[in-house]
Order: structure tokens, then C-alpha cells, then sequence
């Protein structure tokens, strides 16, 4: 069975299940190859606390950029206090970052399209490859409202560019429904969502939105029709 096969064997095998029941499921029948990536948003918050508050197996680990808010550190921190579990950091290669800057200096990707993915590329997509080497299953905090790439996506998916599959728990997920999870729950949160940033991404390339804008229009808000992705969701 290939992946695609094995991605539509869980989409229509686990379908009645509850979120816990699809965790503990894929951690028992992919231990040791299941991974989590989580950037401390709102919906990446409500995936960690049902991994450890269930002290399911699933590796969860981050992606630092070097280019973060003060406040994502600061949930990252509450975050670890809060249930006393390993969040593994993965950085960019320092000598890709050097070569960069060295060339184009520290804002290059408000230049051009090519320069801000090039810039996406080493700080996220390579880093993004290590932490997913020898996986099989990546899960993510996507949600099909978040834009239009990801509208049609499915639960399960074969990423091919990864070569893994790709499991979205909160994909029909309404942004209210998450909020409320946060709040019942207590999960730490980004303070940054309350001063309107729905998705919070590297400092330089994320503003608050306003009322009625898209989703996505607070990130890479320079550009026009570039899709508003970073590389590490593109089909």
C-alpha cells in the first residue's frame, strides 16, 4: 500500500473516531515514527494539550526561525511549565542564515517573492525536513478556514514533497471552537491573538489583521497573490 493508499485507509478506517481515539491509535500503530510541529499558536496550543495531557508517545517539536516574537518565547515557556514535557527546538543551518544575510542582509524578503520564500526555505522548510526524517506521520494545527489552499485539503493526506502522511486533527474546526477549547481547558496562549494576530508567524512578516480582513492577510502582507504560504504546507 502506498502512501496515498495508507492516507485513505485512516480517512476512512478512523473516521467515527474521537480526536483522542485517532492520537492514541496512530501512537500505538506508528510509535516512534509520529511527530507534531507546533509554532504555539491558537490551534497548535489545543493539539499539544491533548498529546500531553493524554501522555500520548508523539514527538512535539518547533521550529525556531530565529526571527520569533518576544511572545511566542514566553508561551513556549508556559507551555513547558505548564506540563512539564519536551518540546524539541530544530533551528536553521547557521551557515545558510550567515550566507544569507551576507548577501541580502536582514530584510531581504520585503524585496521580492523569490527572496522571501528563499528566506522561508532556509528558516523553515530544511529544518522542517530534519525534524520529519524517518517519520510517517506529521501532525499539524491546519484548519481548512484558514485560507483558500487549504480548503479542500483532507484529515488525512499524502504529503508527497515530505513523503509522509499528514494528519489534521482540527481541520473542520471553527476559529471560535478553538478559542473555546483554550479557554476551558486553560491552555497557555499567545497574547498576541488578543491583539488581533490570528496567525503568528516570524516578527518581521506578521501584523494584527482587521476586521473583515482574510485570515491570512496579517501575514507577508506586502505581497500580492502569492498564496500566503511558507513552503511547509504547499501542495
Amino acid at each position: 500500500m502506498n502512501g496515498f493508499d495508507k492516507a485513505e485507509f485512516l480517512n476512512t478506517e478512523l473516521h467515527e473516531m474521537s480526536i483522542i481515539e485517532k492520537l492514541r491509535y496512530l501512537a500505538e500503530v506508528y510509535e516512534g515514527k509520529i511527530v507534531f510541529t507546533t509554532s504555539f499558536g491558537y490551534e497548535d496550543q489545543v493539539i499539544t494539550d491533548y498529546i500531553f495531557s493524554h501522555n500520548f508517545p508523539i514527538e512535539v517539536i518547533t521550529l525556531d526561525t530565529g526571527r520569533l516574537f518576544e511572545e511566542t518565547y514566553k508561551v513556549y515557556r508556559s507551555t513547558l511549565e505548564k506540563y512539564k514535557k519536551t518540546i524539541k527546538a530544530y533551528f536553521p543551518p547557521a551557515d545558510k542564515v550567515e550566507e544569507l544575510l551576507e548577501k541580502k542582509g536582514p530584510f531581504s524578503f520585503y524585496e521580492s517573492l523569490e527572496n522571501r520564500k528563499e528566506c522561508c526555505y532556509i528558516r523553515k522548510v530544511i529544518p522542517l525536513k530534519r525534524a520529519l526524517k524517518d517519520k510517517e506521520i506529521w501532525i499539524t494545527g491546519l484548519r481548512a478556514s484558514q485560507s483558500e489552499n487549504r480548503s479542500d485539503m483532507k484529515e488525512f493526506e499524502w504529503d508527497e514533497s515530505n513523503r509522509i502522511i499528514k494528519y489534521n486533527p482540527l481541520l473542520e474546526w471553527s476559529l471560535e471552537e478553538v478559542k473555546e477549547y483554550v479557554r476551558e481547558n486553560h491552555v497557555p496562549y499567545n497574547v498576541l491573538h488578543d491583539k488581533g494576530f490570528v496567525s503568528i508567524g516570524c516578527a518581521p512578516c506578521t501584523r494584527a489583521i482587521q476586521p473583515g480582513e482574510d485570515f491570512r492577510a496579517g501575514r507577508w502582507w506586502w505581497e500580492q497573490n502569492s498564496g500566503k504560504e511558507c513552503g511547509l504546507h504547499t501542495k
